[in-house]
């Protein structure tokens, strides 16, 4: 059974920075980082629920 890894919230907004403000899909940005992109989806859709008005 593999180890669950635990990231810090400043990986996570870096990451989810990466998604809404570059031109590279989100599966580019995780498989870049390393990391799952279900995992990475989770975090922007989060990010999302609670910064609506950061959508433009």
């Amino acid at each position: 059974m593999s180890k669950r890894q635990k990231f810090t919230p400043e990986f996570r907004a870096e990451a989810v920075e990466l998604v809404i403000s570059s031109q590279q899909s989100l599966v580019e940005v995780a498989a870049s980082l390393g990391i799952n992109e279900g995992t990475l989806g989770n975090w922007v859709r989060a990010y999302r629920t609670e910064h609506p008005e950061a959508e433009t």
